[in-house]
């Protein structure tokens, strides 16, 4: 574990765990931290594969302070940190938010990126649009930023609530919950960026095989959205989750790392 310096002193947290098979990144979603990768990261270090996990800004171990907590800025922090691990051709993989970090930092990586994954990915839009009809407003998330600034606490423990179609325990709740206040109030932002962020045109450029792992029952990114993104990229396949939510690693984590491991054999070594 460490941390890296990626602005003005501010640093982000990371983990690095060494393996002989294909370097993967994962990338978390909104407000949680790395933890909300404990039912991956284990299984796919027993594989032999080389795991990065990092706290985004704002979040869990990272600095709370950050000046601009943009996608664009995320995506180069994970872009960065493949950099200075001397990552081959690493895969990285996003969940939620995280995937439109990690389209950014793929994008930004170019040749030296192996593949994309995408988690429950909010990209190429969260939101909705006159020519995307798939997801929510703008108004509806500055209302779950309205009502974060008023009760944090309740807020984030109705979301958490959310996430999962499949019925978990309320342990799994409040593990969830727990990473959710631990993100920093500057924190907020970056989810207000998603919300107007459009990457449609980043998609088309990408040249690395992309893998949409989605739940149909996504109640956070709708799974419209990912039936038509995968048109838009030149090389991807769509799996879709029949009894899942927002969390397909979580609630049908056996047929999730299936998918998983059929493809990092695919990308690579």
């Amino acid at each position: 574990m460490g941390h890296l310096e990626v602005e003005d002193g501010r640093q982000i947290y990371f983990e690095h765990h060494p393996g002989e098979r294909q370097p993967v990144v994962l990338v978390h979603g909104w407000g949680v931290t790395t933890h909300s990768w404990d039912t991956v990261a284990p299984a796919l270090r027993a594989a032999g594969h080389e795991v990065v996990l990092l706290d985004q800004r704002c979040c869990g171990r990272s600095d709370k302070d950050f000046a601009d907590v943009s996608i664009s800025a995320m995506g180069a922090d994970v872009a960065r940190l493949c950099e200075h691990l001397g990552l081959e051709r690493p895969v990285v993989n996003g969940w939620s938010l995280g995937g439109a970090v990690a389209v950014d930092a793929v994008a930004r990586l170019g040749a030296a990126a192996g593949g994309l994954v995408l988690t429950g990915g909010a990209t190429p839009r969260y939101t909705s649009t006159s020519d995307w009809p798939h997801g929510g407003t703008v108004d509806d998330v500055e209302g779950v930023l309205a009502g974060a600034a008023a009760d944090r606490a309740t807020t984030f423990k109705g979301v958490a609530q959310a996430v999962c179609a499949v019925p978990v325990s309320s342990d799994v709740v409040d593990w969830m919950w727990g990473m959710f206040l631990e993100m920093g109030p500057r924190g907020d932002d970056s989810l207000r960026d998603l919300a107007a962020l459009d990457q449609r045109k980043t998609i088309g450029t990408l040249e690395v095989p992309v893998l949409l792992l989605h739940g149909r029952n996504d109640g956070f990114v709708a799974f419209s959205g990912a039936e038509a993104a995968v048109e838009l990229y030149p090389d991807a396949r769509l799996v879709p989750f029949d009894a899942s939510g927002h969390a397909p690693h979580l609630e049908e984590r056996d047929a999730y790392l299936a998918e998983l491991r059929a493809f990092l054999d695919q990308t690579g070594r």
